[in-house]
């Protein structure tokens, strides 16, 4: 446990940056679960629909750096792949 002020006062914001961050986290995999899930329905606009939802998030945390750069432009581009080939 935290002795001095300064360590105490850390612990309470990374305890609150955690929890922000699992909360944004949990908000991308919902995003990108929902796009995979229009996919495998086979509606193209819905698909289409759910990407451009999801794009804005996915490159909100990589600006925040809760994902790295490189995940996020992965997903996108998987993402599209998988859109522009139904």
């Amino acid at each position: 446990m935290a002795n001095t002020a300064q360590a105490k006062k850390r612990a309470r914001q990374s305890e609150k940056r955690r929890q922000s961050n699992a909360g944004q986290r949990s908000l991308l995999r919902t995003r990108i679960k929902n796009v995979i899930k229009a996919i495998e329905s086979g509606d193209k606009s819905s698909a289409e629909a759910a990407y451009r939802l999801a794009m804005p998030v996915i490159d909100k945390m990589a600006g925040t750096k809760i994902i790295h750069g490189n995940k996020a432009a992965r997903h996108k581009s998987r993402l599209h792949a998988r859109i522009k080939n139904m």
